[in-house]
């Protein structure tokens, strides 16, 4: 039923795709074109080709080139196929561009050390590509291209994206998703591009743009030069057409060319941006789902799919990804090189080594993650809620403020002068706790040792404070607080030092918190009495020893005017390396949680079976499953006659009693 109401709503955005935008949207856009044009550069050439204008020669072939030799042939891919498509009606580009975008592979194939296939914003331009040339441009047909896109946007419009918020990565799915909405002449294709294009720009850019038009969000995937320069970014030419919020660009950029040549209605996405925002909500869906919902695909596509939320290396999924790793011969993908080592070893040893080394093979997965996300006009507070806490990060960043046009997080691992030293792979050597209530965060870190074959060895923790960006900025003992215009903000550190210029701590073997606060001049009155409410805040930590349960806890609190978090993180002393978390991960997975017409129930891994009940909170018994539930399958239960109001899902398994609050609206 849910994919027949998805497919309707879909149609009914096909069927008003032409409808025209607002009046204001369309002047920013021919002001957007205009300007472009007159500082051309290469991102400008699908835009020369919207307007029906020659085709700048050097800029042409200069892409051309880079799509025979560069790792990231499809950015360049997606440029060259709206460039066809544009021209359509005179051909004078075809033979020139389709030698050229048909010299490489568009799918798996054996030994490629530089392309990449399988992340959501690759997934996006390869597939996408593909099926538009081969619909209208005679590319040797790949049976199977249709099915992989239909899916991929069917996934895209029920879960959302799994690289959520990402200003490195959105744009360019953008860019593959809206070649999609433009030119596909199958009509289900074209309404599910269509809708999954404005719920990326509305739900994954828009929802924590502040009211400055600044974009500096917790995220899946994100580089640390994305939280350096609040504009002149290519999601920023985005935001300038949607809202006209920031600077207006000086030229095209990548996505902003796209989305400038594109006819898709965007009134609903500008309409949706709102300058409050105070909410928690769960994004994508389990791993363990990731079986059922990829059900329908090939082999290969299935494990691609899990590749593109993050699921490599789990103990569930290990063996499937080390034998496609090794039938393809992609252990020199430079994707791959943190596993390198797995490569000589028996395929059969593969699981037991991912449990061992669970530091490190567990905490790529980011198709599963619960947002906190708070915005009040000029400042904004992003979170992903207890997400690997301890292990190794790789690209994710797991709280961060936006006060006016300056970012301010933490980030463990090397510290350096210029954030922008960091490496692009990993933003964190070991990720925090992170707990946030509305506009305060309590971020805690500790980490979990990593084995010598690791590199991510480095656990300090620095704070990015940019005093520049600063109209005032004070220390309060160990709290940064910082205004700027009439937006606020605090931050906590755990120590007072510097490592390499910039406010950090060194590692400490049992723990270390952190705070950061946001708030504005209609929140909190003056920036003095913001003051005030810091130094009157209340902090407390401390390190105990469970005896009875064996473990070490190190707790910490944070109370601030009137919100208080608290959590204890228990480490089990009796594990071999000292610091096995016993927190077990959720064996219930329930989505979309709240519900409103259905939900979708599976098992973790480690659950293996289950009966399964859902109780309401006076106790009485709304639902109950018949037969047992199995890891890797998926239930549907109807909700659409339940009151609203929280209720209780119960599994019974040989590994004991498990349970998962849901709520419905």
């Amino acid at each position: 039923m849910n994919r027949l109401l998805l497919l309707c709503a879909v149609l009914l955005t096909a069927i008003s795709a032409h409808a025209s935008n607002s009046p204001a949207y369309e002047q920013r856009r021919t002001d957007y074109i205009d300007t472009s044009l007159a500082h051309f550069d290469t991102d400008a050439l699908p835009i020369q080709a919207y307007r029906g204008l020659p085709l700048d020669t050097a800029g042409l072939y200069y892409i051309l080139d880079h799509i025979r030799t560069d790792g990231d042939a499809d950015f360049r891919i997606v440029q060259m196929v709206r460039v066809l498509f544009l021209t359509q009606a005179t051909h004078q580009y075809d033979s020139v561009i389709l030698a050229s975008v048909n010299s490489v592979k568009y799918w798996i194939n054996y030994g490629d050390s530089i392309h990449v296939y399988w992340s959501e914003n690759h997934m996006a331009m390869w597939m996408g590509s593909d099926y538009l040339l081969q619909q209208s441009y005679g590319r040797p047909v790949d049976t199977l291209v249709r099915s992989r896109v239909l899916h991929y946007l069917q996934l895209k419009n029920q879960y959302g994206f799994y690289e959520f918020n990402s200003s490195v990565y959105l744009p360019y799915c953008l860019s593959g998703i809206l070649n999609l909405a433009d030119f596909a002449t199958d009509p289900q294709i074209k309404a599910l591009a269509t809708s999954a294009a404005q719920k990326l720009m509305s739900d994954y850019l828009l929802r924590m743009t502040n009211d400055k038009g600044t974009f500096f969000p917790t995220a899946g995937r994100n580089y640390y030069g994305k939280y350096e320069t609040p504009y002149g970014q290519n999601h920023n030419n985005l935001i300038w057409l949607l809202t006209g919020m920031g600077p207006m660009p000086d030229n095209a950029s990548h996505c902003g060319a796209f989305l400038a040549t594109s006819d898709i209605p965007v009134d609903t996405v500008s309409n949706s941006w709102r300058p409050t925002l105070d909410t928690v909500f769960q994004n994508g869906h389990s791993l363990a789902a990731s079986f059922a919902i990829n059900e329908s695909q090939d082999t290969i596509a299935r494990i691609i799919f899990r590749w593109s939320g993050g699921g490599y290396f789990m103990p569930s999924v290990v063996l499937g990804s080390g034998a496609m790793i090794a039938d393809s011969g992609l252990w020199n993908n430079y994707t791959f090189q943190s596993f390198r080592q797995l490569s000589g070893l028996p395929l059969s040893l593969y699981p037991q080594l991912s449990q061992s080394l669970n530091v490190i093979s567990y905490s790529s997965l980011i198709m599963d993650a619960r947002l906190a996300e708070y915005k009040h006009n000029s400042v904004t507070l992003s979170s992903t809620q207890d997400f690997f806490k301890g292990k190794v990060g790789f690209q994710q960043w797991p709280c961060v403020a936006n006060v006016g046009t300056t970012a301010v997080y933490t980030a463990s691992g090397p510290v350096y002068a210029n954030w922008e030293d960091h490496s692009e792979d990993n933003a964190n050597y070991h990720l925090p706790y992170v707990e946030q209530h509305h506009n305060v965060a309590l971020l805690m870190y500790r980490p979990q040792p990593v084995p010598d074959l690791i590199p991510y060895h480095n656990t300090d923790v620095a704070l990015h404070w940019n005093v520049a960006d600063f109209d005032q900025s004070v220390n309060d003992s160990l709290w940064f607080v910082g205004r700027q215009g009439s937006s606020y903000a605090a931050a906590r550190m755990y120590c007072i030092g510097q490592i390499d210029s910039q406010a950090a701590c060194h590692y400490t073997t049992d723990g270390s918190a952190y705070v950061i606060v946001v708030g504005d001049s209609t929140m909190y009155g003056s920036f003095q009495n913001f003051q005030t409410l810091v130094h009157n805040s209340r902090f407390s930590d401390s390190r105990y020893y469970d005896s009875v349960n064996h473990l070490s806890v190190y707790q910490a609190q944070i109370t601030f005017d009137t919100i208080s978090i608290s959590y204890a993180w228990g480490i089990d002393s009796t594990a071999p390396n000292g610091i096995r978390d016993l927190s077990a991960p959720a064996a219930l997975h329930v989505y979309p949680n709240p519900a409103t017409d259905q939900v979708t129930v599976t098992l973790a891994d480690h659950a293996a079976t289950a009966t399964l009940q859902v109780t309401d909170l006076m106790g009485r018994v709304v639902y109950s499953y018949d037969g047992t539930l199995q890891t890797g399958t998926a239930l549907h239960i109807d909700t659409k006659a339940w009151p609203q109001g929280m209720y209780i899902l119960t599994g019974d398994s040989p590994q004991g009693r498990y349970t998962q609050k849901l709520v419905k609206e």
